[in-house]
């Protein structure tokens, strides 16, 4: 069982910068791939950033270049630096975690909203 709660979300100009934490606890932290995901309204919820447990990332187009997820195995704890923002770029953002033997868990979300 993993619980996972995100925080850092909030209003932003455009060209602005918000850094998200998803923090988890109950497990393994270490052995697990961490997903960044957002849901806009309307709108199905779509992969952002992945990092693997060996430290692989990988990012949908729309954000590469601009956005970058690490995590800190010691602190339990999974990050996504989000520079450049757009207001194409609002949405809920939830963080999810994968393990082939233990399955998944997602976070409650936390909401970005880049408007000026």
């Amino acid at each position: 069982q993993v619980q996972l709660v995100e925080s850092g979300g909030g209003l932003v100009q455009p060209g602005g910068s918000l850094r998200l934490s998803c923090a988890a606890s109950g497990s393994i932290f270490s052995g697990y791939t961490m997903h960044w995901y957002r849901q806009a309204p309307g709108k199905q919820r779509e992969l952002v950033a992945t990092i693997t447990s060996g430290g692989i990332t990988n990012y949908a187009d729309s954000v590469k270049g601009r956005f970058t997820i690490s995590r800190d195995n010691g602190k339990n704890t999974v990050y996504l630096q989000m520079n450049s923002l757009r207001p194409e770029d609002t949405a809920v953002y939830y963080c999810k975690a994968e393990n082939v033997r233990t399955g998944y868990y997602w976070g409650q979300g936390t909401q970005v909203t880049v408007s000026s």
